[in-house]
């Protein structure tokens, strides 16, 4: 395992570290014994950072990584996410009363007395616009109940808004073959301001993997039968904004990025880690095979130029036409 520093932080994580929607819920039934031992064998392998939300299973994915790290929270770090336990578009969930009551519950469920990263959980631009939150997450830091924090975003405009706050440290952004606009200009602008990327959704819900067919049917609880065409939060957040059908066609032609890797989920996230602008990549999963999976893709050559140039082209041309949602 290799670590990277998380722009201008103390922290040094995993460049492949997990994120635990998956484990949590709204990905189709989950095993708790199964995610405990995906868990177990993700920091065997190295893996000292997970991401999470106080609404990922309503604060489950929380309880789970506080089970699975018991022992081990100076070498285990841990992110996690507040707000979208409320109206987002109400300011009075981002007050100081509002947004301490978050963190301590986070703080009880997690069994720690400080989050290495605390999170805004997507919210509105009008808010990041505001900035008053960032007055309170300020104070929270001070009191030593969070060590950094930053900004879960949908759009590239949100993230650059983020960064006009010097204290936000962190960006989490949808970032994959499938979405590759925040590498145009927000990545670069992060980097020189000390700010740390963090990768969600490198798969697009599963896309690239090659898994799927157009007749892939999903369990009613998973996002990606409820959220198909955004019904119940942004549209980006489920199959990069792809329309499904689509995005299977578009999986289909990117079959050959698998030659010589292994598979497609290692290629995809073989690529993201390929970018030097990357603090780390966090897919999700549900078993320790798809944590193997996932690790795999330390192994596996890195792209060519004329790869890279390939699928920038595929990009353009084939699939940002496509793409619904913020981004």
């Amino acid at each position: 395992m290799k670590y990277r520093q998380l722009g201008s932080t103390d922290l040094s994580v995993s460049e492949i570290s997990f994120g635990t929607w998956a484990i949590g819920g709204s990905w189709g039934q989950v095993n708790d014994a199964e995610s405990l031992r995906g868990l177990a064998r993700a920091m065997d392998a190295g893996v000292n950072f997970f991401d999470t939300a106080d609404v990922y299973g309503s604060g489950h994915s929380e309880s789970l990584l506080a089970e699975a790290t018991k022992g081990q929270k100076d070498k285990i770090h841990i992110a996690t996410k507040f707000c979208r336990a409320g109206d987002i578009h109400d300011p009075a969930i981002y007050t100081e009363t509002a947004v301490r009551a978050y963190c301590e519950a986070s703080l009880s469920r997690l069994r720690r007395e400080r989050i290495d990263l605390y999170q805004i959980h997507c919210p509105p631009i009008e808010i990041l616009r505001d900035g008053s939150v960032f007055e309170v997450l300020d104070k929270l830091q001070a009191e030593g109940k969070i060590r950094h924090y930053g900004v879960s975003v949908e759009s590239v405009e949100e993230g650059l808004l983020c960064l006009k706050y010097s204290n936000v440290k962190a960006l989490q952004v949808i970032y994959n073959i499938f979405r590759q606009k925040p590498d145009d200009r927000l990545f670069a602008e992060a980097k020189a301001k000390g700010v740390g990327i963090l990768v969600r959704l490198p798969l697009a819900s599963g896309l690239l993997t090659g898994k799927f067919t157009e007749g892939t049917v999903f369990e009613a609880g998973d996002h990606r039968h409820y959220n198909r065409n955004g019904e119940s939060f942004n549209v980006g957040e489920t199959f990069a904004g792809l329309p499904f059908e689509k995005g299977v066609e578009l999986s289909r032609q990117l079959s050959w990025i698998a030659d010589g890797r292994g598979n497609m989920t290692r290629a995809a996230l073989r690529w993201i880690l390929d970018n030097p602008n990357i603090t780390c990549v966090i897919p999700g999963f549900k078993n320790v095979a798809q944590v193997e999976d996932n690790l795999g893709a330390l192994e596996v050559p890195s792209f060519s130029e004329n790869e890279l140039e390939r699928l920038r082209s595929f990009y353009g041309q084939d699939v940002h036409p496509h793409i619904r949602g913020s981004y």
